[in-house]
């Protein structure tokens, strides 16, 4: 499970940024193509932020869903998963949303 280690980085950076100030809310962007399992990262942030300026912290995570751009003509699909076929026929697609990580917000004392 990745997911842990990437739970410790993330409380790693908040503390870093914390400046020693309790952190009260931290919010994530995790792509839904992410491969990163939110559930996951809820689950291993309490124990991840325990003893730290983040313990006790809100966790909020934002899903941006799958959006794909075709090479071939253009047009833009929603994906579900790191692939898809544009409804011209060609699988030439390029992901432009929903591989995010990203720690978008924290809010502080």
């Amino acid at each position: 499970m990745h997911e842990l280690g990437i739970t410790q980085t993330i409380v790693a950076i908040a503390v870093d940024h914390a400046g020693g100030a309790r952190v009260r809310r931290i919010a994530l962007e995790i792509g839904q193509l992410s491969a990163v399992m939110p559930e996951a990262i809820r689950f291993c942030f309490d124990v991840c932020a325990q003893g730290t300026v983040v313990e006790g912290a809100t966790l909020e995570i934002l899903e941006p869903s799958g959006l794909g751009q075709c090479r071939q003509c253009g047009q833009r699909l929603a994906l579900s998963q790191p692939f898809g076929v544009c409804p011209c026929g060609s699988t030439q697609v390029d992901i432009i949303q929903g591989q995010e990580l990203n720690l978008k917000e924290m809010e502080i004392d």
